[in-house]
């Protein structure tokens, strides 16, 4: 296994507030996503990997303009997946970069980005690997402007909703897959 919080600290021992936010969120993400794999032995999954990841998928946010989450870098929030996954790609983690990449929301599709003219690279953002659908719905359970409270499953679709009609049909393919309701 990697230290995960010697990573988090190479990039956020410097922003204390939003070291705790990160690793607050992300142990709340790990948290969910290990009972879920708990709960479907019949899954073949890397434990581990999914433990690593999820501490590390928001690992971008530190580059993105957020100040209510103490984040006061130059990109848009919506960057911090692609961001995250080039970090994670320099510390020779590509596998957790893809889980980096592919977490916001229930995936992005290229016709949203070219849509919405979202400053990432025109491609697909969606979740492909069983870990990485894992991550992506747990993740959706947390907030980190309000830290430590678990987000309704009426919000998270409401949320979802103003993404369109494939967001949410993804989003309830991943509740379905989960077990979850």
């Amino acid at each position: 296994m990697i230290d995960v919080y010697s990573i988090i600290d190479k990039y956020y021992s410097a922003s204390p507030e939003l070291r705790h936010i990160l690793i607050t969120h992300s142990e709340q993400v790990r948290d969910r996503a290990l009972r879920i794999i708990d709960q479907h032995a019949e899954w073949s999954v890397d434990r581990d990997f999914v433990s690593e990841a999820a501490m590390l998928h928001d690992i971008g946010i530190i580059y993105c303009n957020a100040p209510k989450i103490y984040c006061v870098g130059p990109h848009h929030y919506i960057e911090h997946g692609f961001l995250g996954a080039e970090l994670l790609r320099s510390e020779g983690l590509d596998r957790h970069a893809l889980v980096a990449e592919r977490h916001t929301g229930s995936g992005i599709t290229m016709e949203q980005v070219i849509r919405e003219d979202l400053p990432i690279p025109v491609q697909d953002y969606l979740p492909i690997s069983l870990e990485e659908r894992i991550i992506c719905y747990a993740d959706k359970f947390y907030s980190k402007s309000h830290i430590g409270e678990e987000v309704a499953m009426s919000k998270i679709r409401a949320n979802i909703w103003k993404y369109g009609s494939d967001a949410i049909a993804r989003w309830e393919n991943l509740v379905g897959e989960m077990g979850e309701f």
